[in-house]
């Protein structure tokens, strides 16, 4: 596809992980898929991500392009590299990022009590890059997401910054510190007002972005929609409400090269639309890899998930028992809460050879779930895009899904016009509780019944186009209005 006419553009992406470098989520999916889509759109994206141990690990060739004696409380450096075939700059600051444990919290799960100079620090370098610091990479455009990276447009000098785009995926993070940080943080006295990073007494990284960018995106129509509302805005609605203007939603895409049933190196067997038939020696191989009986005759349902009530998981836990009584199976890998990892892991041991739980995080069994379930669960209480639920149609697993957000916007309800049409590709239910996951889960055993109407969803859901291609236009668009006003 030729690129679109019109000059080049540049924009510096700024994120906290970036996938398959460092990864909790669908943050990282995101940023590591869009600045290869977007190249295809005229757009040369470089990404700004902390310096952990994984990502100076896997830096190809950095380069010093700045340095500081004293950044946030000890030496640091900006390098420019590359690494899995992205164009990045590494914040390489030791006694911040260059520890063990996860991106946000230590190996005990507790968050790092330096988040907010972690992130200060990240955020501020992105602003120095916006002006200009680095004369080889002079952003047009500036795409922070979430609040790690919110407080990049409060760092920008008064008359000296580049278009900003900040994009929220998940409203409930909101990066919240003690307002005695002001100073410490390098923040002007002028920023700490209700129109810049003061937050409910404190500074709020998440809520600066939002209200300092020019443009707010998110990531589905629907959720767009959502966080305007009070009970969906997480105390920032008002906020939303008056920027509603600048503020869209633009789905997330789904890596099709990489999530691919046809050559995924994952599975038993590759498969396809076309070779619907394949798919069943995958269900007997997760069936035994799980421990399940091997019956091609039982509905097996699965969950690859975090295991917290935002993903409805409490929900399941109490639906669960109705359809473990239909003689259905059910597998599921995830964690998180250690209430609901106990409770699921219980029934797990109560009904074994029928429910299988692996509490932690696989990527090999979770390709390996998707391409053996007969459906996928999301029942989410909210869900700003959701990546599992395109994972599960794209591997031919039916998904049942809460009407919430992205889940709202990527599945078609197999409702009976819907299947009469042949569009369907899943299940929805409202309200959502166990007694509408329960619903969801009889008119889903009752589809998996009638043979050619589950195979038509099944298929309808692996052809759905869940590719980048069209948000990474609508990313192209939105950058080009911003750069040309």
């Amino acid at each position: 596809m030729a690129k679109p006419a019109g000059p080049p553009l540049r924009a510096l992406s700024v994120a906290s992980e970036v996938f398959p470098l460092i990864k909790t989520g669908g943050l990282a999916d995101v940023t590591g898929a869009l600045p290869g889509a977007l190249a295809r759109e005229g757009v040369a994206m470089r990404t700004l991500i902390p310096g952990y141990p994984a990502v100076m690990a896997a830096l190809m060739r950095g380069v010093e392009v700045l340095a500081w004696p004293d950044w946030f409380g000890g030496p640091a450096q900006l390098l420019a590299g590359k690494a899995a075939g992205l164009d990045l700059f590494v914040l390489d600051i030791p006694h911040l990022y260059n520890r063990p444990g996860g991106p946000y919290s230590g190996p005990d799960g507790k968050d790092w009590p330096d988040n907010a100079q972690r992130f200060a620090a990240l955020a501020r370098a992105a602003a120095l890059i916006g002006q200009g610091a680095v004369a080889s990479f002079v952003p047009d455009i500036v795409h922070a997401h979430d609040w790690q990276a919110g407080l990049t447009p409060a760092y920008f000098e008064p008359g000296r910054r580049p278009g900003t785009v900040f994009t929220v995926h998940n409203l409930a993070f909101q990066g919240w510190f003690e307002a005695g940080l002001l100073e410490p943080l390098g923040l002007p006295a002028s920023a700490y007002t209700v129109d810049g990073v003061e937050y409910y007494g404190g500074i709020g990284m998440l809520k600066a972005g939002l209200a300092l960018s020019d443009r707010i995106t998110t990531v589905s129509p629907t959720y767009a929609a959502e966080i305007q509302t009070d009970a969906g805005g997480a105390g920032l609605a008002g906020l939303l409400r008056t920027r509603a203007g600048s503020l869209s939603g633009i789905l997330n895409g789904l890596d099709g090269a990489y999530w691919n049933p046809a050559s995924d190196p994952h599975l038993t067997a590759a498969f396809g639309p076309g070779r619907l038939t394949r798919r069943a020696r995958n269900k007997t191989a997760l069936q035994v890899r799980m421990g399940l009986a091997e019956r091609s005759d039982l509905m097996l349902l699965g969950v690859v998930s975090r295991l917290t009530e935002q993903k409805g998981m409490d929900i399941l836990l109490q639906a669960l028992p109705g359809l473990i009584e239909t003689g259905a199976q059910f597998v599921m890998l995830g964690t998180g809460d250690p209430t609901l990892s106990s409770a699921f892991a219980t029934i797990a041991q109560a009904h074994p050879g029928q429910v299988s739980v692996l509490l932690g995080f696989d990527e090999a069994v979770s390709h390996q779930i998707y391409a053996g379930v007969d459906a996928l669960a999301v029942p989410s209480r909210f869900e700003p895009c959701g990546l599992t639920q395109l994972c599960a149609m794209r591997y031919g697993a039916v998904p049942v899904v809460s009407r919430v957000g992205g889940l709202n916007d990527t599945v078609i309800d197999a409702n009976d016009a819907a299947l009469a049409a042949g569009v369907a590709t899943g299940i929805q239910f409202t309200p959502v509780d166990p007694a509408g996951l329960a619903t969801a889960l009889r008119r889903l055993r009752r589809l998996w019944s009638q043979p050619k109407a589950w195979a038509a969803v099944q298929r309808n859901g692996m052809k759905a186009d869940f590719s980048w291609e069209g948000p990474s236009r609508a990313y192209a668009a939105l950058y080009r209005e911003i750069a040309a006003a």
